[in-house]
């Protein structure tokens, strides 16, 4: 089923990318394997997926340490749910990418954290661009101001924007959404906001994430992911610009409770 899965989304995924004129690698695939159990992860690892999201702290470590020895060099961790203060610890040497935050509060934290370790933290600004009551995430008006602020940690690196678009049964109801967060990312893209003072600790990171080496130091360069669309509309996502997008029921089916 999950061989099926995919492959039926990388097709979904590739007829969006025709559509809009793009190539298929602008766009990283992330299995959304919250809930479910390792075996699971370990089929889809098989069936050629190498980037998986968790929402819960506790759960993305606990499948890190299960599967960190046998997959290490090229299995990918993405904390994509909400993130507390007091997790930020158990998250930071193990996720390659912090999709959600959404305060300055924070991104103290994780730059505390990271300097501890003096690691190297790429981060997704959350972005609510639906202004609903009931979601995380920062107001379209608000992203610009905290990047600035964020920009001056040694030991964060803000790699782009997140978004959750509202639950629709009709994913044409959200390119409005997905089309204003990617006038947004192409607005902060290029501005020039690089902190020149800031000697950032670009080799240093031990979590999967580019390095001085192989990426270049300014923020245009750097400042190159924009993650939105899940299963229900993923594909107007990708038309309107997405280079992540987040599928977990699409892949894995639906929700079960992780017991391993």
């Amino acid at each position: 089923m999950l061989k099926d899965n995919i492959i039926e989304i990388e097709r979904r995924i590739q007829a969006a990318c025709d559509r809009a004129g793009r190539d298929r690698s602008e766009v990283t695939l992330i299995a959304v394997s919250k809930t479910k159990p390792v075996s699971m992860i370990r089929e889809a690892y098989d069936c050629g997926m190498r980037h998986f999201g968790e929402n819960k702290v506790q759960e993305l470590a606990q499948k890190y340490e299960a599967l960190q020895d046998a997959f290490a060099e090229d299995i990918y961790w993405h904390q994509i749910g909400h993130l507390q203060r007091n997790k930020v610890k158990s998250v930071m040497d193990k996720a390659v990418l912090i999709h959600s935050v959404d305060s300055l509060r924070l991104a103290l934290q994780i730059e505390q954290e990271a300097a501890k370790k003096d690691l190297l933290c790429d981060i997704l600004i959350e972005v609510n661009v639906s202004g609903e009551e009931s979601k995380f995430g920062v107001s379209v008006e608000e992203a610009l101001p905290l990047i600035q602020e964020v920009v001056k940690l040694a030991h964060i690196r803000v790699r782009g924007l997140m978004t959750i678009a509202p639950n629709s049964e009709k994913p044409e109801k959200n390119r409005e959404y997905f089309k204003k967060m990617r006038e947004l990312y192409v607005d902060i893209k290029t501005k020039n906001i690089d902190n020149d003072d800031n000697e950032k600790i670009w080799d240093k990171s031990a979590n999967g994430s580019p390095t001085k080496e192989n990426l270049e130091c300014n923020f245009s360069s750097y400042f190159n992911i924009l993650s939105m669309g899940m299963t229900g509309d993923f594909e107007v996502a990708i038309e309107e610009g997405a280079t992540m997008v987040r599928v977990g029921t699409g892949i894995f089916g639906d929700r079960q409770y992780y017991r391993e």
